[in-house]
């Protein structure tokens, strides 16, 4: 429901450019505390333990999704332990076949053909993002590899409502920091060269599958858009950006006819506006915009491809239609259901829809919406487990910056620990502050697994939106520009104290927690103001940006402008110097609280030596770290045992830093394949 086109956001949605992703759902520990301990809410010691499996190992079903044509379901669910996708007849959900056959990684990230006949799926090797397509044929269960190549990651430039069969995708096999466009036909799996690339970062193609766009970046840091024809790309940009639109400015996509094109338009304006532009004439009509935060998301007709609905997210998400049928739908949806939903998928001839439902409260549930008949049916609740489980309300908060700066944050408090329900405990508790990665991302209003868990263990749980954030428009992205370890940093800081003000929790039991930048914020929170944190936990966290810089992904070179802009440039004596006063790992020595690092080997973003390094550099003063590694895992932990094993080591560790409950870590960690690289008896149970 977020997409112009749902089909082609499914694969692309693995490809980030924007740098670190946001952190997988894990979670924490550390070293000997030098904190006093907080008992935990007396409540949530009476609160039943929600088991960790519970919480982080496989969903009973996930990704549920009808076929165009409406004759089958499907889904992702575990075959012998792993994630696999699964197919039914729609009209026989009961009689399901699992398709796929990955036995150690699970799959995450599939999508149908447009014509129906196969289920695709992306899948990379032991984390290292070398996204790779394959096919299943729905009726013979046949599974091609359709982008057999090494060291490869695709990606889906188009599809067609008209050419079924067919699919634009981008490969970087020839140059790796290009992706070359290929029509793949899905029938015989034959890839045809249609454009060889030496300099853009992307493409936009029709419904026709002609590539209509390229897009190339600038020296000012931004985006240039050069019209297709004939495949001939114009010498001169149609449309440019700058660094402040670069991120809230892009075009999303063709109307199936090919006469519009919608953008998310920030140009001229603070927040992204969706904007409609005649192809012909060039005319603009701003279709929606909001002042507080940026049009996020769109729902369009499947076969036109008109947006039909759009979503703005500022405290919690909001749809808007502009389709009088589509409003009716979504209405009766809001009528029936209790919670946010979104829509996950819909039939060609918009019949049926697929409908996920959050009350945050309770496990979500996804349900078949026939919109003729006007009638819901459970298609399945991904964690059945948790019903009746003492799952906690997340508060949505505007939380004052020192500088005034509104600071958009989530806060998840203990059970029974809240008697008047008002968001602020009956006493002070022990908090995490748990911080988003990206940094270009944010914190959303939803169930949230790490919130939960941490919330049912004796914390406070508290996420914010720190200036840098996205979707709340370029100006809050802006004020982000040089300030890792500054002013973002100085946010999370100030919702701490802003905390401690109002009752939540106590200045000396706060621990910071986080995956990728809140990792990385993590490192700086405790390097640059070592007294400030009772604790912390790293995951994947960058601990020197001048070697992060240097490691990045070979396609990500097209749009390093960017980074070197919002985090300083490596190429010029000043900007070098800022990285390295920037960096937690020239302030190593200075810790002296309690931290926990997670690291997959194969992480191509953040790389292993990001963790080696400051690991090192601590030992050598003689400091104490835990340090846990994943041999086969990448930038975060996507197989359940892993995250489960690391959340078993973050919980007892937390429970040892802040004084809150834990289930023993137990054979969790034998279980999966961490290593203990150093560190294990700073944490109960680790040495076992």
């Amino acid at each position: 429901m977020n997409t112009i086109r749902t089909t082609l956001a499914i694969a692309a949605s693995a490809l980030a450019l924007a740098g670190c992703t946001t952190m997988q759902e894990t979670p924490m520990t550390t070293a000997a505390s030098t904190a006093p301990a907080a008992a935990p809410a007396r409540s949530a010691q009476a609160a039943p333990l929600i088991p960790r499996t519970v919480l982080f190992g496989n969903p009973t079903r996930s990704a549920g999704r009808i076929s165009p044509d409406g004759k089958w379901l499907s889904w992702l669910a575990p075959s012998n332990g792993v994630m696999n996708v699964w197919v039914a007849p729609a009209a026989q959900p009961a009689a399901a076949k699992v398709m796929t056959t990955a036995t150690d990684r699970p799959i995450r990230q599939y999508f149908w053909s447009p014509d129906s006949s196969q289920v695709l799926y992306i899948q990379d090797k032991g984390g290292d993002e070398n996204w790779l397509l394959y096919g299943i044929d729905v009726l013979s269960g046949k599974e091609t590899a359709l982008t057999p190549f090494e060291k490869t990651t695709v990606q889906l430039v188009g599809a067609s409502t008209v050419k079924k069969d067919k699919l634009l995708i981008g490969l970087n096999n020839r140059d790796a920091r290009y992706h070359d466009v290929w029509l793949l036909d899905l029938k015989t799996g034959k890839l045809t060269e249609v454009m060889r690339n030496e300099q853009y970062a992307g493409f936009l193609a029709d419904n026709n599958l002609d590539i209509r766009m390229a897009l190339r970046p600038n020296a000012a840091g931004g985006m240039d858009y050069f019209t297709v024809t004939g495949g001939k790309v114009a010498e001169k940009p149609m449309a440019s950006t700058g660094l402040a639109d670069s991120l809230t400015t892009m075009p999303a996509g063709y109307t199936s006819d090919g006469k519009t094109l919608y953008w998310l338009d920030s140009r001229d304006r603070n927040t992204a506006a969706l904007v409609a532009v005649d192809t012909a004439t060039g005319k603009q009509t701003v279709i929606a915009e909001n002042a507080r935060a940026d049009i996020g998301g769109t729902l369009s007709n499947p076969i036109t491809g008109q947006v039909e609905a759009y979503s703005v997210e500022y405290l919690k998400r909001e749809w808007t239609a502009t389709d009088p049928a589509v409003k009716a739908s979504l209405d009766w949806l809001d009528s029936k259901l209790d919670g946010q939903f979104s829509v996950l998928s819909r039939t060609d001839d918009d019949s049926r829809w697929v409908v996920a439902n959050d009350p945050v409260v309770a496990p979500a549930t996804t349900w078949l919406y026939d919109r003729k008949a006007g009638t819901l049916t459970e298609f399945y609740t991904a964690r059945p487990d948790l019903v009746g489980a003492p799952l906690q309300p997340m508060h949505a908060l505007e939380v004052p910056a020192r500088d005034g700066k509104t600071l958009v944050s989530y806060l998840t408090l203990p059970p029974g620990s809240d008697g008047n329900a008002d968001g602020v405990p009956d006493a002070p508790v022990p908090m995490v502050l748990l911080v988003h990665g990206g940094p270009w991302a944010r914190d959303s209003f939803g169930y949230n697994s790490a919130h939960q868990w941490l919330a049912n263990r004796g914390y406070a749980v508290m996420s914010v939106n720190f200036r840098g954030s996205t979707g709340l428009g370029k100006d809050f992205i802006e004020a982000g520009n040089l300030q890792w370890g500054r002013d973002m940093q100085t946010d999370l800081d100030d919702a701490m104290d802003w905390a401690v003000a109002r009752g939540v929790t106590s200045k000396d039991k706060v621990a910071i927690m986080g995956g990728s930048y809140g990792g990385y914020a993590t490192l700086a929170g405790l390097a640059f103001t070592p007294e400030r944190y009772a604790c912390g936990v790293d995951i994947v966290g960058p601990s020197n940006l001048e070697t992060l810089l240097k490691t990045i992904p070979p396609y990500w070179a097209p749009v390093i402008a960017q980074f070197h802009e919002r985090m300083g440039n490596p190429g010029t004596a000043e900007g070098l110097a800022l990285l390295k006063e920037r960096s937690p790992l020239y302030s190593a020595d200075k810790i002296v609280r309690p931290l926990l690092i997670g690291q997959g080997a194969n992480d191509p973003r953040v790389n292993q030596a990001e963790s080696d390094q400051i690991v090192e550099a601590m030992k050598a003063k003689g400091i104490p770290v835990t340090y846990v590694l994943f041999p086969d895992e990448g930038h975060g932990f996507a197989k359940p045992a892993n995250n489960i094993a690391f959340n078993a080591v973050a919980e007892n560790f937390l429970a040892t830093c802040l004084g809150g409950r834990a289930e023993p870590i137990g054979d969790t960690v034998a279980r999966s394949t961490a290593k203990i690289v150093e560190g294990a008896a700073y944490v109960k149970g680790l040495g076992d």
